[in-house]
């Protein structure tokens, strides 16, 4: 299977830790960045990362910086399509996302989104855990990037609202550790017990 652009979904406002980026939060010895992009780099064919404001902040990563092109912080979807726009105009058939503060995210994420891919009509496939949904990682085909961009401005915000019309299959990971997220001062200090 030929590997897919992955886009690191950095672009909300991390009220919950109090604002500012958590990816760049030490975990360990680095950055949950860093984390993310050691599990999600080698699954890659390329990254970019989706993160809104200066962009300099994160120079040091080496990654494109793409920002969302519906403003207001509109959720991961726009996201999404800001990674499916860079990725078209790259000639790229697909993108998978993963959030930006997830470091146990699964070595094996992008082939099993790719098996799961093959069972839906659109050629689009979402994680999910025992816990439940995991819409921030996904593969999402390009041709659908003016779909979302319609549903987007015509107000629609929720994941599943928009995988559902087009017959997204799931994948189900075993681990509800791989998709742990950081959101709260708390989170990181449970997310240094399990490195």
């Amino acid at each position: 299977m030929i590997q897919p652009l992955g886009v690191i979904l950095a672009g909300g406002q991390a009220t919950r830790m109090g604002g500012g980026d958590k990816g760049l939060l030490i975990l360990g010895d680095r950055t949950i960045l860093s984390h993310v992009i050691g599990r999600f780099d080698p699954q890659c064919a390329g990254l970019a990362l989706n993160a809104n404001g200066d962009g300099r902040r994160f120079t040091n990563l080496n990654l494109p910086i793409i920002a969302d092109s519906i403003p207001g912080f509109a959720g991961p979807l726009c996201g999404v399509l800001a990674g499916l726009d860079w990725a078209a105009d790259q000639g790229a058939s697909h993108i998978v996302t993963a959030a930006a503060d997830t470091p146990f995210l699964p070595c094996d994420l992008v082939p099993q989104l790719q098996l799961a891919a093959e069972n839906s009509p659109s050629g689009m496939a979402l994680a999910a855990s025992p816990s439940g949904r995991q819409p921030t990682f996904g593969l999402w085909p390009t041709a659908l990037r003016d779909d979302l961009r319609a549903a987007l401005l015509g107000g629609l915000r929720k994941v599943v609202l928009w995988t559902s019309r087009h017959g997204a299959a799931t994948v189900e990971f075993s681990d509800d550790a791989a998709f742990f997220n950081v959101n709260t001062p708390a989170d990181l200090d449970q997310a240094r017990g399990l490195l």
